[in-house]
């Protein structure tokens, strides 16, 4: 045997310039904190390398001094470079600081964990009056629950004012009326007279603010606040506001109920009914009592619940309030139960910034529960349009078996319309099901179709009209502009994570808060994703140098394509310990493209014969065996890269799998001949001739194949030559084949080459134009995508779901690459996503 041409690398990793060895990465600040020191040892240190020396305990004591302060330690051009100490010292700090940001990130982990165990809803003060108003049956002047009447006495700002939120004290529409709320409920007891005339204050001071239609307001607070004003104004109290602005607000009260009136609709008798606070004897509370609930709630809304008590004594709604009193003490939600919703959006919100990876059995359990009620038709999932179309989503999306049929009440715009979120134009509810919509397994999903057709016109219209209310305009257009098979994850995960609402509040009747949660998802995400560019960073620096040593930089005919490979890597196979994957991943990208322009432009009948010889051989060709010195750099590339994967990959799997490795590139060598031989002889293939081999021609097999054995799940021999995993690739290529066809269609035909489009006119026989051969592709690309993604979301098949998502995630790429253009010739294009996923840090709001 004699590989002359090419040097061995297996024998011994480091020997072969440009290897690069499996990377063990310990938990992300050390191996941050330690790449780092050692970069600047190199630089600040250089004479002490080498030396061995123990520190004594007083300098050591002042390390850790400096390791724990507040302040920064002195830099280290400070400390004698030249002495044997400088490297320990550092090397000291850094272990010490690595170690104290791996404790703050354990941390918050745990308290994340904690509440997607059990979610903490905080304590809504005007949900707490309105139960606190129910009186005893029996004794109208007896409180039913006195410790939220207890509740309210002890927890009045200094201001005057009701109000549990954390982020100031700022005065707004939900703080005035959980006040007047609460000061409704200390006037009905005769209790807390100082309280309630702080409270008239504070309203007084601010009641500007209800007459301000810019200002944000909670769910109905036309509606309930001003009859809440009547009902304090009957009861006596006088506010200190002008009689003229008191006097405009009811009237405007009183037209708003004359215009309902007028309107006849279930989704407005549900929103008469959810706002009843405001309505007292206006209302016919038997009419009301319709919307009640198996748990006895009305709409799981403890105010709502309370005034239906008020007016009209229930048994179930009683024993409601009472199961939520002894649950939450004092103090009550302003929803419950919202558990489910709550827990779903924090399984969003993980998967959306990037770190769902660290929760994934908490994640699991989350979901589990969420099937459950599914196939329950739970009412705290079903009865809530925003929640059903989440759970559709995620729960489909993680391989849980749920039928878009449970949608189908939702299927026309009309039915929606009709429903209380389709009443107060819900713009949450809608962006749900248009997300929802997409999540298309199916050919026969028609309550899909119709949905995301008319959510999808219903979201356009709000932007071009009215504006988005209680959503962030830029993520209804972003949905909008890239269907979620256009996106990348990492792109993706840093523009959530720079426009992530800390915040986190819920709207409702009265804004819920989630305790701090929301700060810790972003601390956290924040610190992943600025750590995985670091990661990002040197790997791709090790790519520039693999480059160069293999000499590619030096072939004149082949596009320099090295960083859009690599960000096809990382902005799909993200986390930072799958590198070897996304090594593989592009280098045999580059590798791919290298190749296709050598049998495109660069390489002459005699090189590809000669390349393809050569691969056959493999171990066996000889220094002499190269035709031109093209194919000798093409070949070394191809042969010393493919050793390399090869022996990573057989560790990982822990059994030889380079041969593989070896035949996949032999098969796509084989079909790009193929095509090289039709176009000299201007043979004109059957569209099935062509798709068969140009499946594999289009070059997906050595990037995405080999990648699969370094995700981290065991591939078995058995796996591969699965009809499974040969259909993955048949869907992902046909996708990308026939993308690249329909937008490349202009280019390849003025260069004299066919493909699908041209090819469907050319056998038509002159029946079907250009425009209907695009049709006819664009369906079948749709086709292909669907069947993928329903294969790789179906569980229990031979092939793990780790590497199914590869396909999927190329597959994504390629539409993201062709979305509006034939991207991967179209340098510009991409060069922003480049350095959004690599290089530039996050942008936070200050």
């Amino acid at each position: 045997m004699s590989n002359a041409g090419c040097s061995s690398v297996l024998p011994a990793p480091c020997r072969q310039a440009g290897h690069r060895a499996p990377l063990p990465l310990p938990a992300a600040p050390q191996f941050v904190a330690r790449f780092r020191s050692n970069r600047r040892l190199r630089v600040t240190c250089a004479s002490a390398a080498g030396h061995v020396s123990r520190i004594p305990p007083t300098e050591a004591r002042r390390v850790r001094s400096l390791a724990g302060s507040r302040h920064r330690p002195p830099p280290l051009t400070r400390i004698r470079s030249g002495t044997p100490r400088c490297a320990y010292v550092e090397k000291m700090l850094v272990a010490e600081t690595a170690s104290l940001l791996d404790v703050h990130r354990k941390d918050r982990e745990a308290r994340i964990r904690k509440q997607l165990r059990k979610v903490e809803l905080p304590p809504s003060p005007y949900d707490t009056a309105w139960v606190a108003m129910v009186p005893l049956r029996g004794s109208p002047h007896t409180p039913c629950f006195p410790q939220c009447v207890e509740w309210i006495l002890q927890n009045q700002h200094e201001n005057g004012s009701w109000d549990i939120n954390d982020f100031g004290s700022s005065a707004n529409k939900n703080v005035l009326l959980s006040t007047l709320a609460c000061v409704l409920a200390l006037e009905k007891w005769n209790l807390g007279q100082e309280h309630i005339r702080k409270g008239l204050h504070f309203i007084g001071r601010h009641f500007s603010l209800v007459m301000d239609e810019e200002i944000a307001a909670p769910t109905g607070f036309n509606m309930i606040f001003p009859g809440m004003l009547s009902l304090a104004i009957g009861a006596g109290l006088q506010f200190p506001v002008r009689q003229t602005d008191i006097d405009g607000i009811l009237h405007q009260w009183e037209m708003e109920l004359k215009r309902q009136a007028g309107q006849k609709s279930y989704g407005r008798e549900a929103y008469m009914a959810y706002v009843s606070e405001g309505l007292g004897n206006l209302l016919d509370w038997n009419e009301v009592m319709k919307f009640q609930r198996k748990n006895g709630s009305l709409f799981n809304s403890p105010s709502t619940t309370a005034a239906a008590l008020v007016h009209n004594y229930d048994d179930k709604a009683l024993d409601y309030l009472n199961m939520i009193v002894s649950k939450f003490g004092g103090a009550v939600p302003t929803v419950y139960p919202l558990n489910m919703h709550c827990k779903l959006s924090m399984v969003d919100s993980l998967e959306k910034i990037g770190i769902s990876r660290h929760f994934s059995s908490e994640i699991e359990g989350i979901l589990d529960m969420a099937y459950s009620f599914w196939l329950q038709r739970d009412e705290e999932i079903m009865m809530d349009v925003a929640t059903c179309a989440m759970a559709f989503r995620l729960l489909r999306m993680n391989g849980y078996d749920v039928s878009s049929d449970e949608l189908s009440h939702l299927a026309e715009a009309s039915n929606f319309h009709n429903s209380l979120q389709g009443y107060l134009s819900d713009t949450k509810s809608v962006l749900e099901l248009y997300k929802a919509s997409k999540v298309c397994v199916s050919e026969h999903e028609l309550i899909l179709d119709n949905i995301g057709n008319w959510s999808g016109s219903l979201l356009s219209e709000k932007l071009c009209s009215e504006g988005v209310q209680g959503l962030p305009i830029l993520e209804v257009e972003y949905a909008l502009k890239f269907p979620f098979y256009t996106t990348l994850e990492r792109l993706d995960h840093k523009r959530n994570i720079e426009h992530f609402d800390a915040r986190g509040s819920h709207i409702l009747k009265t804004e819920c808060l989630p305790y701090g949660i929301n700060q810790e998802l972003l601390a956290l995400a924040v610190e992943d994703f600025t750590f995985s560019q670091s990661i990002y960073q040197d790997e791709l620096l090790h790519l520039d140098r693999w480059v160069k040593e293999n000499r590619l930089d030096q072939l004149q005919f082949a596009r320099q394509k090295l960083t859009y490979c690599y960000l096809s890597a990382a902005a799909t196979i993200f986390p930072p310990e799958l590198s070897d994957a996304r090594i593989s991943w592009a280098k045999n990208g580059v590798l791919t493209t290298v190749v296709d322009d050598f049998f495109d432009v660069g390489g002459s009948k005699e090189e590809l014969e000669n390349l393809i010889a050569l691969v056959e051989k493999w171990d066996e060709h000889h220094k002499d065996d190269f035709c031109s010195e093209q194919v000798r750099i093409v070949f070394c590339a191809l042969y010393t890269t493919v050793n390399q994967l090869g022996s990573i990959a057989s560790a990982v799997q822990n059994r030889d799998v380079k041969n593989h490795l070896i035949e996949i590139w032999l098969h796509l060598l084989r079909s790009m001949m193929t095509e090289a031989e039709w176009q000299r002889s201007q043979y004109v293939p059957t569209m099935e001739e062509y798709m068969t081999n140009g499946v594999v021609s289009f070059a997906l097999g050595p990037i995405v194949l080999p990648a699969l054995y370094c995700v981290g799940e065991k591939l078995l021999g058995s796996a591969v030559k699965n009809q499974e995993y040969s259909e993955l690739f048949r869907l992902m290529s046909t996708c990308g084949r026939l993308l690249n066809d329909s937008q490349g269609f202009e280019r390849e035909g003025s260069e004299g080459k066919l493909n699908s489009v041209s090819l469907l006119v050319l056998h038509s026989g002159g029946s079907m134009s250009v425009e209907a051969a695009k049709n006819a592709i664009q369906k079948s690309i749709v086709a292909s995508r669907r069947d993928l993604l329903r294969l790789v979301l179906k569980e229990g098949t031979v092939v793990p779901r780790a590497c199914k998502e590869l396909f999927w995630k190329m597959c994504k790429i390629l539409h993201l690459f062709y979305f509006r253009t034939d991207g991967f010739s179209s340098p510009k294009e991409m060069a922003s996503a480049v350095n959004a996923v690599i290089n530039e840090p996050l942008k936070l709001p200050s």
